[in-house]
């Protein structure tokens, strides 16, 4: 009744959300906790892994004591990410974040850039990357997994110099896909990510859904959907 895409979708939510089959890694960027917190929420009930990354990894060091430079940070959501971090541990969820980071001294292409630890920041530099650390890391979570759900890069990826950490995430999913994994890619900038990378056909489903998406991972009862299947 309506239509082929939205079937689709519908299908893909709801093997990432109820027809899961463990392990499930869901990673999650953005810059900003606030901005993502109930998608967070909503999954610390149901994933193995929990892959948190790109600008709020800076407000969850800061959060847990570390120096992170002039790397973006939600001082008002400090509590917010340690309770988080709680919640996780409560759930027996796997909490990943960055180890190290590739910081700059300036939000540029042309920036000077170094590896250091993601809690060890020096004054006047930024996290725009995951470090090679890191990367190993999530990427061993990820290839590992049987169900994949990823919004949000891990870096500045319209950059080529910070894109190197989201391109071995699309990578790994795409290795995890191709041992018989089921990979949603979701949100905007994931999808500009993948299709950037040259991706999008070695993951299972990319979505059209945009906000609507992430709305259906929060839990929340889409109107449209409801009526049809009601």
């Amino acid at each position: 009744m309506f239509g082929y895409l939205m079937s689709k979708e519908v299908n893909a939510v709801d093997k990432v959300m109820n027809s899961i089959v463990r392990p499930f890694t869901a990673i999650m960027g953005g810059s900003k906790v606030s901005t993502k917190i109930d998608i967070i929420e909503n999954l610390l009930t149901k994933v193995d892994n929990l892959i948190l990354c790109g600008g709020m990894t800076y407000t969850f060091k800061k959060a847990m004591g570390g120096t992170i430079g002039m790397s973006l940070c939600e001082d008002d959501k400090l509590e917010l990410a340690l309770d988080i971090m709680k919640k996780a541990k409560e759930n027996n969820v796997n909490l990943l974040l960055a180890i190290d980071s590739v910081v700059a001294d300036d939000f540029s292409p042309n920036a000077n850039t170094q590896i250091v630890a993601s809690d060890q920041i020096p004054d006047g530099w930024e996290g725009l990357d995951i470090g090679p650390k890191t990367i190993e890391l999530f990427k061993e979570a990820i290839v590992n997994s049987k169900t994949i759900l990823w919004n949000g890069p891990c870096g500045v990826f319209e950059m080529d110099k910070f894109a190197v950490g989201s391109k071995a995430i699309a990578e790994a999913i795409c290795e995890a896909t191709k041992n018989g994994a089921y990979s949603l890619i979701g949100g905007g900038d994931s999808v500009a990510c993948i299709n950037k990378f040259g991706l999008a056909d070695q993951v299972s489903y990319v979505s059209t859904g945009g906000g609507a998406l992430l709305e259906a991972i929060e839990g929340k009862v889409l109107p449209g959907i409801a009526a049809v299947q009601g």
